[in-house]
């Protein structure tokens, strides 16, 4: 990433403001999401779960009490969240999660985060992160989140990723050109670098494999134009709300065999790997005392190793 979309100047600007701004963006497009999901539990059709009730999100608030104590990370953690969790018959299990957070990481832990040291470990962050595992091993798992953080230095992060067990070519160009469509709009270097950002960071160095077939990630996003930089993250929402139900659409009534459900719980078990190794969102949660149903959500209900 360009230094100079790491260090633009933060004085004179109204951060409450824009903190309010920026979380409230996130809860509604948690809500838009939820919603399209939701309308796709009502619209299946077929396959074996076609009789069972349509799923819909329970949501779970959490929050931590105002302190001043340093918890067992070394950090102190106020502030919350919401858990939005739905198992229906087109997602077995999604999660899509909001939480504003703020507080003092731990001096090891602000050593890590880009003008957390100069902020004397000060930090304020909100966002929502997604990821769903589907009934059907037809239709791709996904992962998608959007934040923004601040300590001396001020960000936004995020992108979206696709899982198929089986990779299907024009589910594939259709996520890829969703994205780059989206990147495009804001600036022409966007997506050939936050798509190779994608393809290293959701990697198995221990399984020398990717993932799944990328899409498009980024962080530390900050251009100097504070507006122009959340346009761009509430666009990356947006695309996602309305690509993924449409590739969801094209699968979820076929029917699948169990060698191909099989295939589906193996798979997962390189996603939990992924998340439980690399994952930096996970490590950010636990290492300051996050909360950790909502930091675990990404878990697949069900996995297994060969």
């Amino acid at each position: 990433m360009d230094a100079a979309r790491k260090t633009a100047p933060t004085e004179n600007i109204d951060w409450k403001a824009r903190k309010t701004e920026a979380s409230g963006w996130f809860k509604t497009l948690r809500d838009q999401i939820c919603q399209e999901f939701e309308k796709l539990e009502d619209e299946l059709s077929g396959t074996i779960h076609a009789d069972k009730t349509a799923g819909r999100f329970e949501r779970k608030p959490w929050s931590r009490p105002e302190t001043s104590e340093p918890n067992e990370s070394g950090s102190i953690l106020n502030g919350g969240g919401e858990i939005s969790l739905m198992r229906g018959r087109v997602f077995e299990k999604v999660g899509v999660n909001f939480s504003e957070v703020h507080g003092i990481f731990s001096p090891q832990f602000a050593t890590q985060i880009p003008g957390a040291a100069e902020s004397m470990g000060q930090f304020w962050a909100s966002g929502i992160s997604l990821v769903a595992h589907m009934q059907n091993p037809l239709v791709p798992a996904v992962h998608m989140n959007t934040r923004m953080i601040v300590t001396s230095k001020h960000w936004f992060g995020g992108g979206a990723d696709l899982t198929p067990m089986f990779e299907n070519e024009k589910d594939t160009e259709a996520f890829h050109k969703a994205f780059k469509t989206c990147c495009d709009r804001h600036d022409p270097e966007y997506y050939p670098e936050f798509k190779e950002w994608c393809d290293r960071y959701f990697f198995l160095p221990h399984r020398n494999e990717p993932r799944g077939i990328g899409g498009i990630f980024y962080d530390y996003l900050d251009s100097g134009d504070w507006s122009a930089d959340f346009s761009f993250t509430r666009d990356v929402g947006e695309t996602f709300r309305d690509i993924y139900p449409e590739i969801v659409r094209r699968h979820m009534n076929e029917s699948w065999s169990d060698e191909q459900r099989e295939h589906q719980l193996v798979k997962r078990g390189r996603y939990v790997e992924y998340n439980l190794l690399y994952d930096r969102g996970t490590q950010f949660g636990l290492k300051t005392g996050g909360n950790t149903e909502a930091i675990l959500m990404s878990m697949p209900p069900e996995a297994r190793w060969p």
